[in-house]
């Protein structure tokens, strides 16, 4: 009783106010492992910290608040990873756009229909660019 009453005080105390947070910084901060941290960014695609010259991941202040009410979301008020999604109103249609999940299964049957997929994908990315 009294570690999760701890847990939850952990969860709404300040932070130190920097530009970037290591992995290990905020892992103590949100009280998750880092292993946990990154499993959260293969499930939030919104999730993405950035990466330091030396692959190390850097959090910036909006991340790990970020970080903070999903794992409230997740851990006091018991979410499923995709309740949690529908709540930040980011619900799988909504999370940043996957080719790989655009092609439906009859699609990867048919490679003449993947491939034209593939390049009107390209097409698109193309004429962002310009």
């Amino acid at each position: 009783m009294y570690k999760a009453a701890s847990e939850s005080l952990k969860s709404y105390m300040p932070f130190p106010d920097k530009l970037f947070y290591k992995i290990g910084e905020v892992s103590k901060i949100v009280g998750v492992e880092p292993y946990v941290l990154r499993y959260w960014e293969t499930e939030f695609t919104f999730l993405k910290p950035r990466k330091n010259k030396s692959g190390q991941r850097v959090y910036i202040k909006r991340d790990v608040e970020l970080l903070l009410n999903i794992k409230r979301l997740l851990y006091q008020e018991r979410y499923t990873i995709e309740g949690v999604r529908k709540r930040l109103g980011l619900g799988t249609a909504d999370i940043e756009h996957r080719p790989e999940k655009d092609l439906k299964k009859t699609e990867i049957r048919q490679p003449a229909r993947a491939i034209e997929h593939v390049k009107k994908r390209l097409r698109d990315i193309l004429s962002q660019l310009h």
